[in-house]
C-alpha cells in the first residue's frame, strides 16, 4: 500500500517543521464522495449523482507570521485527469481550494464545485480561494466556455479566467487543451507575497513547465486568507458524471514546490483497460484486417454516391479559419419541432428566429434561419459568425454557433427570454419600463459598443444599432445583437468605403456622402436609441423626425415634454434631461462634434460632466450642412469648441 501511495505524498514547510511523505489516512481528510481507489489513485466524486467529494491536507496550514498580518509566498503543483463516464456527457469540473474549512458546510453540488451555495456565492465573508477546472458552461456566472480555468475570490464569478490551454516557449503560440480529454494534465498555482501576484499554469504532462503561466492575477492575498487555512480539492456531481483523479501533490510554503516525478505516478483505470483491449486487437489485427480495408472501401463509395445526390453540410476555408461550434440540422429541426410555426419568435431582414429545446443538453435556444438565396444573406452570415461569434461581453448577445445543409444557414444563440426592447417602448405595450430599468438599459448597450470599439482585438461596427436590436435576457439586461451588418478592422487603421448600410432614422448624414461606417456613426445611432428609450418614440413616424421634435422642445425650454409619457413623472428629472442631451450630442449632425463611447460611458456613468450646449447651437449646425463649404468653415470654430470640450469633460 506504501508503494501505491507514494506518488501522493505531499511536501509541506510549515514553520520549523517538514512533513515528507504520508499514507492516506495520515495525508486527508475525505469526505463526501472523495476516496482512495484500489490501485492507489484519489477519485474525488465516488458515489451517488449530486454529490460534493472533498480532500484536504489532515491539518490547517499557517499561512501568516504572527507578527506580520501578509500572506507568506506559497507555490503548490498537482496532476490531475478528468475522463467521462457516460460517452461524451461532460460532468462538472473540480477545483484546488484553499478555505478555512475543510468540508465547506452548506455548499451544493452541480455548477457550484462543492465550493459555496446560491446563497453566500460572493460573500466576503467566505474567505476562499480556488482555482476551478471547469468543463460546464454557466452564465449565470458569467462562464467564458465549457472548458477553462478560472480564479474564484469567494464566489463562482471568476476574477480571471482563460480557456484550457498553455503558451508555447517555442513560439509563444496559444494551444488549447481538453479538460475532460482523460489525459493527465499538470497544474502550478504560485503566490509571491511580495510582489502580491497570483499565477496559474496548466500544461500536459510529459512536456516542460511552460515560462508563461495561463493566468496572472495581481492581487493581495491578506485580507482573504486567515492564519490558519486548510488545503485541498473539491469536486461535484449533477446529472452527468465525470471522473475526477488527482494522481500528485506536492505544496510548498516560501519556496517552490517539489515537481512531480511522472515515471512513479500508476496508470490510470481507463488506460489500464485501453491497454487490454490493445493486446486483444493486436492477437486478432491479421484476422480482421481484410475484411476492414473491404469496409472501409465500400463506407467510401457509399458516402461519395451519398455526397454527389444530397448537398450536405459542406465546410468552406472561412469555417476552417473560425471554428465555432457547429449544430446539425437533425440537432436544430428537432430543437424547434420541425421549424414550427408555433416556435417562430420574430421575422427580421435576413429570415425567421426560432425558440428551441436542444434534445440533449436541454438548454433554450434562438435559431436565426437565415436565406442562402442571394449572395448578400451568405455575406450576412459569414460576417455574423465571424464577428460575434468571437466577441464575449455581458451586454452581447452570445452566438452559441452554426448550421449549414443545403441551402439551409443557420445560427444559434443563447435564448433572450424577454424578447426585443422595441416591444417595450413603442405603440401599446403590456408592460412600462420603469425608469430606472430603462437607465440600466442605456448602459448596457453603451459599455458593449465600447467594448466593440475599443475593447476588442480588433475594431467592430455594428452598423444597426436600435430598439428592435436590443435583446432582453430574464433579469431584463440589455443585450445588443443582430451582427449581420458588422464590419470589422484594426485598432489604428481606416475602414474600408461600402455601401450604405442600416435602418433610416438611424443613419448618419454623412454616410450618404462618403458611404464610410466609422465607430462615430455608431455613435450617432446609439444618440437616436438614447431618444427612443427616454421620449418611448420611433424614430421617424407620422413624418416627425424624434431629433429634431426633442430639440425643439428643448429650444423652448421645456425638454422634459419629450420624455416618455407612460412614464408620467416617475423619473429623476436630472437624468432625464443628461440621457436626451447627450442623445442629442451623439446624434450632432457633424461627426467631430459627436463623443467616443468611452467618453459617453463617462458620462451616463457621472465620471465626466456634459458639455454646456444650448439647443441654437445644433440648429445652426444643422444648417451648415445645406449651405456649402463656405458656411461650413464659418461654423468650424465653433465645432473644434465642440469638441474641445467634450475631450476636456465639458465646461
Amino acid at each position: 500500500m506504501l508503494l501505491k501511495v507514494i506518488a501522493l505524498s505531499l511536501l509541506v514547510n510549515v514553520a520549523a517543521s517538514e512533513v515528507d511523505s504520508f499514507n492516506f489516512t495520515e495525508l486527508y481528510n475525505l469526505s463526501g464522495g472523495a476516496s482512495i481507489t484500489p490501485t492507489g489513485h484519489l477519485k474525488l466524486n465516488e458515489g451517488t449523482n449530486f454529490e460534493r467529494g472533498y480532500a484536504f491536507y489532515s491539518v490547517p496550514l499557517s499561512f501568516k507570521n504572527s507578527s506580520n498580518v501578509s500572506v507568506f509566498s506559497f507555490s503548490t503543483t498537482f496532476i490531475f485527469a478528468i475522463g467521462p463516464d457516460h460517452g461524451t456527457f461532460k460532468g462538472y469540473g473540480m477545483a484546488f481550494v484553499i478555505s478555512p474549512s475543510n468540508n465547506l458546510p452548506g455548499a451544493f453540488p452541480f455548477q457550484y464545485l462543492g465550493l459555496f451555495n446560491h446563497t453566500n456565492d460572493g460573500d466576503p465573508s467566505n474567505h476562499v480561494i480556488a482555482v476551478e477546472l471547469d468543463t460546464f458552461k454557466n452564465p449565470e456566472f458569467y462562464d467564458i466556455d465549457s472548458n477553462h480555468v478560472g480564479i474564484d475570490i469567494n464566489g463562482l464569478t471568476s476574477n480571471k479566467s482563460s480557456p484550457a490551454g498553455y503558451f508555447s516557449d517555442r513560439n509563444g503560440g496559444f494551444n488549447n487543451l481538453s479538460l475532460t480529454s482523460s489525459k493527465p494534465m499538470q497544474v502550478w498555482v504560485e503566490y509571491n507575497g511580495i510582489e502580491k501576484q497570483l499565477n496559474v499554469t496548466l500544461y500536459p504532462v510529459g512536456i516542460p513547465k511552460p515560462n508563461r503561466p495561463l493566468l496572472s492575477l495581481s492581487i493581495d492575498l491578506s485580507p482573504i486568507i486567515l492564519d490558519s487555512m486548510y488545503v485541498g480539492f473539491s469536486s461535484s456531481k449533477g446529472i452527468f458524471v465525470g471522473s475526477h483523479y488527482i494522481l500528485g501533490w506536492s505544496f510548498q510554503m516560501n519556496g517552490e514546490a517539489q515537481d512531480i516525478d511522472v515515471s512513479r505516478l500508476a496508470s490510470l483505470p481507463w488506460r489500464e483497460t485501453s491497454r487490454k483491449k490493445s493486446n486483444v486487437l493486436t492477437t486478432l489485427l491479421p484476422l480482421i484486417v481484410a475484411a476492414f480495408v473491404v469496409i472501409i472501401i465500400i463506407l467510401g463509395i457509399v458516402f461519395i454516391i451519398t455526397r454527389k445526390m444530397k448537398s450536405a453540410e459542406v465546410l468552406e476555408d472561412w469555417e476552417l479559419g473560425y471554428g465555432p461550434h457547429r449544430f446539425s440540422y437533425k440537432d436544430l429541426a428537432v430543437a424547434t419541432k420541425g421549424f414550427a410555426d408555433k416556435e417562430l419568435l420574430g421575422t427580421g431582414g435576413f429570415g425567421k428566429v426560432y425558440r428551441g429545446v436542444m434534445p440533449i443538453s436541454k438548454i433554450e435556444v434562438a435559431v436565426k434561419r437565415i436565406s442562402h438565396e442571394s449572395r448578400q444573406g451568405m455575406t450576412e452570415f459569414v460576417a455574423e459568425v465571424v464577428s460575434l461569434g468571437r466577441l464575449k461581453h455581458r451586454n452581447l448577445v452570445q452566438l452559441l454557433g452554426y448550421c449549414r445543409r443545403k441551402q439551409e444557414l443557420l445560427l444559434v444563440y443563447d435564448l433572450m427570454h424577454n424578447g426585443s426592447l422595441d416591444k417595450y417602448l413603442f405603440d401599446q405595450p403590456k408592460t412600462t419600463l420603469d425608469w430606472s430599468h430603462r437607465c440600466r438599459i442605456i448602459k448596457g448597450v453603451a459599455s458593449g459598443l465600447l467594448y466593440l470599439h475599443e475593447d476588442w482585438e480588433q475594431v467592430v461596427i455594428h452598423r444597426d444599432i436600435k430598439a428592435s436590436n436590443v435583446l432582453l435576457d430574464e433579469e431584463m439586461n440589455a443585450r445588443l445583437g443582430d451582427f449581420g451588418l458588422a464590419r470589422l478592422y484594426g485598432h489604428g487603421s481606416i475602414p474600408q468605403t461600402t455601401h450604405v448600410a442600416g435602418t433610416r432614422g438611424y443613419l448618419a448624414p454623412e454616410l450618404t456622402k462618403t458611404c464610410k461606417a466609422t465607430t462615430s456613426t455608431d455613435v450617432f445611432s446609439f444618440g437616436v436609441f438614447m431618444l427612443e428609450v427616454a421620449c418611448g418614440r420611433r424614430p421617424i413616424a407620422k413624418e416627425s423626425i424624434l431629433v429634431d421634435w426633442v430639440l425643439e422642445c428643448w429650444r423652448r425650454g421645456a425638454i422634459l415634454d419629450a420624455a416618455d409619457p407612460k412614464l408620467e413623472t416617475d423619473y429623476a428629472t436630472g437624468e432625464m434631461e443628461l440621457v436626451m442631451k447627450l442623445g442629442l450630442l451623439c446624434s450632432h449632425p457633424h461627426s467631430v462634434a459627436r463623443p467616443t463611447m468611452r467618453r459617453v460611458v463617462q458620462y451616463l456613468d457621472g465620471d465626466a460632466s456634459l458639455p454646456e450646449l444650448l439647443p441654437d447651437d445644433f440648429i445652426v449646425s444643422v444648417l451648415a450642412l445645406g449651405h456649402g463649404e463656405g458656411y461650413v468653415d464659418h461654423v468650424l470654430p465653433y465645432l473644434s469648441s465642440i469638441q474641445a470640450s467634450i475631450l476636456s469633460g465639458g465646461r
